[in-house]
């Protein structure tokens, strides 16, 4: 469906959505997609995923932002070079929409950034050309 790929400050977020057909039910108006999600640490120091920031937007032009500590119960701890995954997912009351955010991450000197999520597609099959 829709890729996406930031880098800020050596941290590469990248992320692939897909629709899950086996968890929408369209004659309610639920579409079910999830996403995973590739952060990797390509800067010289570690760094650590605090909390995440998401903004979801549905085909109707209506937001709604997700805040919350860390990803799936964790707050990685990344290593230069090393890499994290995990999938996720998230319903949307159209059959498009498309999500972006950040991760609030910090260094060992307790320096703190955004590290950003581009934006993504979020689509079911058949509904865009």
């Amino acid at each position: 469906m829709g890729n996406s790929r930031a880098a800020t400050k050596g941290v590469v977020v990248a992320v692939e959505s897909f629709f899950v057909p086996q968890r929408s039910r369209p004659d309610e108006g639920l579409w079910f997609f999830a996403y995973r999600v590739t952060i990797a640490n390509t800067g010289e120091n570690p760094v650590q995923l605090l909390s995440r920031h998401w903004i979801i937007t549905d085909g109707n032009g209506e937001t709604q932002e997700v805040r919350g500590p860390g990803v799936v119960g964790e707050q990685p701890r990344l290593e230069p070079g090393e890499v994290f995954r995990y999938t996720s997912a998230c319903p949307l009351h159209t059959p498009v929409g498309t999500m972006h955010g950040s991760y609030q991450m910090s260094d060992d000197e307790g320096e703190g950034f955004d590290a950003d999520i581009a934006p993504f597609g979020l689509g079911a099959p058949g509904v865009l050309n």
